[in-house]
């Protein structure tokens, strides 16, 4: 049974990071991915990985300030988020290819 926990979620300040971690089982043959749904938005895309951490992909809202890493050792993925802005939040989900989500992180960006 695949297993997706997400974990790191929370209330930070503007400008402020934060990073989300994401256990899953069966996890170092497949590409990992972010998504997130802000209220009343449909589920966007926000960072992939491929299987042995070569091939990054982002959003443009999130280039240059979200870092996608995997340990394939500990089974999970990072999400480092840094400067971060009100319109990041959302919750935040892991995804496993090719059709299995974790149940969410809720980030919130407020001062």
């Amino acid at each position: 049974q695949v297993q997706l926990v997400e974990s790191g979620g929370g209330l930070v300040q503007p400008g402020g990071s934060l990073r989300l971690s994401c256990a899953a089982s069966g996890f170092s043959s497949v590409t990992m991915s972010w998504y997130r749904q802000a209220p009343g938005k449909e589920r966007e895309f926000v960072a992939s990985i491929s299987s042995t951490g070569g091939i990054t992909n982002y959003a443009d809202s999130v280039k240059g300030r979200f870092t996608i890493s995997r340990d394939n050792a500990k089974n999970t993925v990072y999400l480092q988020m840094n400067s971060l802005k009100p319109e990041d939040t959302a919750v935040y989900y892991c995804k496993k290819y090719p059709i299995y989500w974790g149940q969410g992180t809720q980030v919130t960006v407020s001062s």
